[in-house]
């Protein structure tokens, strides 16, 4: 189905037409400077989930077509220390979409200012964002449209990863209520 079919059909039906994963997908790149090392001279972890958030968040923004906020990070795994002089790269796209909700994995690499060796992987994280409208209540994402094998993956990896979020957060509610019926203060 061409782009401009895809369009009718979902003018047609009242749907949002989807987005390949290509679309939103987005690099952003950073030198590593003195202002960003913690006590042991290496670059802040703090630093890194930032510029994780910020590609995130361009992909989110640029996938739903508007503002999307930083509703959860599942995972931050940090691989390697990164160092001054580095050039990082956060390489971003979005995995997965509910009604509102977008599923982001980001990895992160590591050029070596000293080396001349490819980038390494330093970092991985997955986070979700909400779209929002002016008001700031949640609206309707594009579904997103997996192009290649890995993304293909990466979507049900995302669905997994979904179902457990989501059973921790009803396992603690229940826990809580239990506690609260036994009359036990937090």
């Amino acid at each position: 189905m061409t782009d401009q079919a895809r369009a009718s059909a979902a003018t047609l039906t009242g749907a949002i037409e989807g987005k390949p994963t290509s679309a939103s997908r987005t690099t952003l790149s950073h030198i590593m400077t003195h202002n960003d090392t913690n006590l042991l001279g290496t670059v802040h972890g703090g630093v890194i989930m930032k510029l994780v958030d910020d590609a995130a968040g361009a992909v989110a923004g640029r996938h739903s077509g508007g503002p999307a906020v930083t509703a959860s990070m599942d995972e931050m795994a940090f691989l390697e220390p990164v160092r001054v002089g580095d050039l990082v790269h956060v390489k971003a796209q979005v995995n997965w979409t509910g009604r509102t909700s977008m599923e982001v994995g980001v990895r992160v690499l590591a050029e070596r200012w000293n080396e001349s060796t490819p980038a390494q992987q330093v970092g991985s994280a997955y986070l979700v964002f909400a779209a929002v409208d002016a008001d700031g209540s949640p609206r309707e994402v594009p579904p997103v449209e997996p192009e290649t094998e890995r993304d293909r993956r990466r979507y049900q990896e995302a669905q997994i990863r979904r179902t457990h979020r989501l059973a921790r957060r009803r396992a603690i509610r229940e826990l809580r209520e239990k506690r609260a019926a036994d009359g036990i203060e937090d």
